[in-house]
């Protein structure tokens, strides 16, 4: 009983850690890590958000390649443009 509330971390505990932590890697290490850590979140969503639109686009039938002659006008042939 007495380890597990040890192993339970308390006010004091974090405290501790975060002076220790400061202490060995310095302040300036600490915020590149936690600078890095937020870039690597906010790309992930990017990524997870155009995914989920691209899903949304495939489901719809909206998407880019559905139609890749649209929109494009015919080309006469060696054939049509002799008998004109």
């Amino acid at each position: 009983m007495a380890l597990q509330l040890m192993l339970i971390p308390t006010e004091m505990g974090i405290l501790i850690l975060v002076i220790v932590a400061l202490v060995l890697f310095g302040g300036s290490r600490i915020a590149g890590v936690g600078k890095g850590a937020g870039r690597a979140i906010r790309e992930f969503k990017e990524e997870t958000k155009g995914l989920n639109q691209a899903d949304k686009d495939a489901n719809s039938g909206t998407a880019d390649t559905a139609d890749p002659t649209a929109g494009t006008k015919p080309t006469t042939t060696d054939t049509e443009a002799k008998s004109e």
